[in-house]
């Protein structure tokens, strides 16, 4: 029967074996190609949505880090400044009676009408027509008014002159001037009134209004008065105390447990526990941490709601496994036969570890601190829920002062009513928090491989 068929085919049965490993083997080989092709494919899906997101946010946020500014002379009117002279120290009196005879002299200050000194240098600009001061106020921002007046705070002199200021526009005016409301809607729906959007553009068109880098949304805290000037400073500086206090107490606690833990903890069912829950915890979802921050800290040990130290405590709650894990990783990785050498020369275990195990372990510690660091600047959920998404206009002097965060700040930010002027703005925010985040990665990556190299 096997003569036949091969008579038939005109094969032999080694050359039929062949034909079939080869259309084994070419079956084999379009697979893997397929395998190839699909990995490649998702990579490069998930590298195009990537781009797509960074992309859209790049093109929403950079405009923001630019801002509509008025630049014009300001005449410093005596007939508008009606203050006594600037106090000057006596040689008969203490610090405290000066400090008095200053406050009452800035109290002077207070009560000028400096939006009136601001109408009126626009006014100047086209002294040929009248300029109703409501329209010509509208233009600037409120905290315009406590510049100016700071401005001659400093520098007394001025009271006569005229200088050139610049500050910044409104932020009704600077959605206006960008073409980020539809300008075809009646008056009714405008935020501006018509003569104001009127003097805008004239203004702009005379470049006494363009778009200048806006060093105010890193130099000023949030501002609801003055949406235009709102900036990151507080909820930097937040940010910056609870990352400290993640490191202060993260770190420290989660390298001696996981050093316990490896090294020194008996081999038993207690063990074996502990080291199950440490790796549930680093799957548990962060607000579950909010909870138990709020329970403990707030409720039981009554620190301060919207507080950098709780926010710090409650994301070194958080933290916690991640360090631990990295940690015990680095030191698995190890080899043993370090520990074996430090061993047969005499050393204890507890000089074999800190000696010689931990410092070949450090890059993976670095890098496992840095990624909890990072993970720490980016989370919102457990914030909300510990109070420190009140509105702070202040910028936090110490972890104990009410603050808020970077993350938190754009949440609140996407939620703000002047949307078509904060959804930029969101989006700045984001690109300073990304940039942080991702040069924290950086610097986990290049200590890594700087401490790898000693190493080999």
């Amino acid at each position: 029967m096997t003569n036949s068929s091969t008579l038939s085919t005109g094969l032999s049965a080694r050359e039929m074996v062949q034909a079939r490993m080869a259309k084994t083997l070419r079956r084999r080989h379009r697979r893997e190609r397929n395998f190839r092709l699909a990995g490649l494919t998702s990579v490069c899906v998930a590298l195009a949505c990537v781009l797509l997101l960074f992309g859209s946010i790049l093109n929403r946020g950079l405009p923001a880090f630019w801002q509509s500014t008025i630049e014009l002379p300001l005449y410093f009117d005596p007939q508008i400044i009606k203050v006594d002279p600037a106090p000057q120290p006596l040689a008969d009196e203490s610090p405290a009676q000066f400090r008095e005879r200053e406050l009452a002299w800035r109290g002077q200050l207070a009560r000028i009408n400096w939006q009136r000194l601001l109408a009126d240098s626009v006014q100047r600009l086209y002294p040929e027509e009248k300029i109703d001061l409501r329209h010509s106020r509208a233009l600037f921002t409120r905290a315009s008014q406590h510049e100016v007046r700071e401005l001659f705070a400093a520098n007394p002199q001025l009271l006569g002159q005229t200088t050139d200021v610049r500050l910044l526009a409104d932020a009704n005016v600077d959605v206006w001037l960008r073409g980020n409301i539809d300008r075809s809607l009646p008056d009714n729906q405008q935020q501006l009134s018509a003569q104001t959007r009127e003097l805008a553009d004239r203004l702009k068109a005379d470049d006494h209004i363009g778009l200048k880098f806006s060093s105010s949304l890193f130099t000023n805290s949030d501002s609801r008065s003055s949406p235009a000037s709102a900036g990151l400073l507080g909820a930097f500086m937040g940010s910056f105390y609870m990352l400290l206090i993640v490191l202060l107490v993260a770190v420290p606690v989660g390298v001696c447990a996981a050093i316990y833990l490896e090294e020194f903890a008996p081999k038993n069912r207690w063990v074996d526990l502990i080291e199950v829950n440490i790796n549930n915890l680093a799957a548990v979802p962060s607000i579950v941490f909010g909870l138990l921050g709020a329970a403990l800290f707030i409720n039981w040990f009554r620190l301060p709601m919207s507080a950098p130290l709780v926010g710090g405590l409650v994301l070194s709650l958080m933290s916690l496994p991640t360090v631990i894990i990295a940690t015990r990783a680095a030191l698995q990785a190890v080899p043993g036969s370090i520990r074996q050498a430090a061993l047969a020369m005499g050393a204890s275990n507890t000089q074999t570890v800190f000696h010689h195990v931990l410092p070949l372990a450090l890059p993976g510690v670095l890098t496992g601190a840095i990624l909890a660091v990072a993970q720490s600047l980016g989370e919102t959920a457990p914030l909300l829920l510990i109070g420190m998404n009140a509105f702070v206009a202040n910028v936090p002097a110490s972890p104990m002062d009410q603050s808020t965060a970077l993350s938190v700040q754009i949440f609140l930010w996407q939620g703000h009513e002047l949307r078509n002027f904060f959804e930029a703005r969101t989006s700045a925010a984001i690109i300073v928090l990304l940039t942080l985040m991702i040069s924290l990665n950086a610097i986990a990556i290049y200590l890594r491989k700087r401490l790898e190299n000693k190493w080999s």
